[in-house]
């Protein structure tokens, strides 16, 4: 695809030569990310980073991607402080917002509306996640931590056996990681989770239209024996129609050191979209497993940034032009030694 001046809004724009595009530039952004050196190379620019939903890990690491290349951020969080609440259209906020930015970045709760709002906008729109839909950039920071911890291992993206665990029917970001999965080859998926809140019917066909090994089953301990990757994922409660209705699948696939001890290959990467639910009637993830040096939840966090710095960089064209911008920086900060 042409990245100048694009739209990210799903994973379906994307071909595999699209994503080791992506990858190259995220390499090249770690200097930047880990402050080993400053870049300028967007001075001047502005994001818009619209959030309607609550976010952390998603707002700040797209805001902090944006610092990072030396450009400036304005944020609108919740409906309550926008125009949206007097009724406003999403055509018409975007095409005043977009006068006054850059590019943009949205999340909003219904599936489809970064699309709509994308039509009315003058700017590049970067999907943030719309609703129950698609979280295209969280699925690109997942693939590019597989790929990374994978590499590590000798192995690649080509042959991944990885178990997909918790709330697929209302998981976004293991739809897209998916979705990107289809570009690859020779994939083995193992779906576990409740029967009613299985991976779409949708989605499953497109696996296996892809050439995919696909199971599912609801039973964690028989799934997690022969794979790379867990990919745990949490009760989605804003899905539901009520907290009573979540509680019911709540902490029904939960992953302690003694259950990976016992169950998974010793190399078997965890990973996590985060945040994980710690709540003691969840703890999808336990603590205990803080200390296993296969967590890769926070290197996975962290990767977010380096995807999201690449993804401004080339739909802003400035991918090569990054390190004319560059010095060193000139203040301790103890992510240079890591």
């Amino acid at each position: 695809m042409n990245f100048t001046g694009a739209h990210i809004l799903s994973i379906k724009q994307f071909e595999r030569a699209d994503i080791q595009r992506i990858f190259d530039v995220a390499d090249a952004m770690e200097p930047y990310a880990l402050r080993r050196k400053v870049t300028r190379v967007l001075e001047g620019a502005i994001l818009g980073n619209m959030f309607f939903e609550p976010s952390t890990r998603t707002r700040v690491s797209f805001g902090s991607a944006f610092n990072l290349l030396g450009g400036n951020v304005r944020e609108t969080t919740g409906f309550e402080s926008s125009s949206l609440t007097k009724g406003e259209s999403l055509f018409d906020t975007a095409r005043v917002l977009s006068g006054y930015s850059d590019v943009i970045c949205m999340r909003h709760p219904q599936a489809g509306s970064v699309a709509e709002f994308a039509e009315g906008s003058r700017v590049p729109v970067l999907n943030g996640g719309d609703g129950a839909n698609e979280h295209p950039t969280q699925a690109l920071l997942d693939l590019y931590t597989i790929r990374k911890e994978l590499r590590s291992n000798g192995r690649s993206i080509d042959g991944l056996r990885i178990a997909m665990i918790g709330d697929l029917k209302h998981g976004r970001t293991v739809h897209s990681l998916c979705k990107l999965l289809c570009l690859f080859q020779n994939i083995s998926l193992c779906l576990v989770s409740p029967k009613e809140l299985a991976m779409p019917d949708y989605i499953v066909e497109e696996l296996r239209s892809a050439g995919h090994k696909v199971t599912i089953t609801d039973d964690l301990a028989s799934s997690i024996g022969n794979i790379d990757i867990a990919y745990s994922t949490r009760i989605q409660e804003e899905r539901f129609a009520s907290k009573e209705e979540a509680d019911l699948y709540r902490g029904r696939f939960r992953l302690n050191q003694s259950i990976y001890t016992q169950y998974c290959e010793p190399n078997t990467v965890i990973m996590h979209p985060l945040p994980r639910d710690s709540r003691a009637d969840a703890n999808e993830l336990d603590n205990d497993l803080n200390a296993n040096p296969n967590l890769a939840i926070f290197r996975q966090a962290d990767n977010g940034v380096l995807v999201r710095m690449a993804l401004f960089a080339l739909v802003l064209d400035v991918a090569d032009q990054v390190d004319n911008y560059s010095r060193e920086v000139n203040w301790y900060n103890s992510l240079r030694t890591k």
